[in-house]
């Protein structure tokens, strides 16, 4: 049975001819200010084409640098998502654990973040989000997006690994041989989605040394 196995959100009461559709995979998926907003909007993209029910939340940072970046809209990104929340709102489903989730990507996740996610401060919605994800033991991947490390980031990679979230820093794959960096976002993102035990079929793959 793999990580996403469908399931209704209820079962029927025993004798019941009602038949349930599962549900949907959800995934919660966050940006923060961190460079590298491409990798969150490939990320949604991906998703929507798996046909995987989306949570979006945007930083105020995050607008600024998906602007600065990139060609895309704040519009444009929100319409990806199947729902939308405001990075203030405590209220949303979301923000508590009796909410079925199936796991959260913060992409691209800022230091700042990793630190309130570490520190358990969750004074707004991603890291209310991500706390919950962590105490209900479901998957939280977090795309670090920082270079040179300090000690104080490495310490607070520890704390969270060590709650069951996954460091998954958007390393280059030169090894697929890129020719764009379309290529090496899509392996990315492909990379960070295997984690869900999804499947974009969007990059290759290794395969052992090839001869020319």
């Amino acid at each position: 049975m793999d990580f996403f196995t469908a399931r209704a959100d209820h079962t029927p009461a025993a004798g019941s001819n009602t038949q349930i559709a599962p549900r949907r995979r959800r995934i919660i998926v966050a940006f923060t200010g961190a460079t590298g907003s491409i990798l969150g909007i490939k990320t949604l993209i991906a998703l929507r084409n798996l046909n995987i029910e989306t949570y979006l939340v945007v930083s105020k940072w995050a607008e600024a640098t998906i602007k600065y970046e990139t060609d895309y809209t704040i519009p444009n990104i929100r319409s990806l998502a199947d729902h939308v929340y405001n990075i203030n709102d405590m209220s949303a489903p979301i923000a508590s654990g009796s909410f079925r989730v199936d796991g959260m990507i913060v992409v691209p996740c800022s230091v700042k973040t990793l630190a309130s996610i570490s520190s358990g401060i969750c004074d707004d919605l991603i890291s209310r989000a991500a706390d919950v994800i962590l105490k209900e033991r479901r998957r939280l991947v977090l795309a670090v997006r920082e270079t040179p490390l300090s000690t104080i980031h490495l310490q607070n990679m520890l704390s969270v690994t060590q709650a069951g979230a996954i460091i998954f820093p958007p390393v280059p794959a030169f090894y697929i041989n890129p020719s764009s960096v379309e290529d090496l976002i899509d392996h990315s993102v492909g990379r960070m989605l295997d984690l869900f035990d999804l499947d974009t079929a969007a990059f290759e793959r290794w395969s052992g040394w090839k001869k020319s």
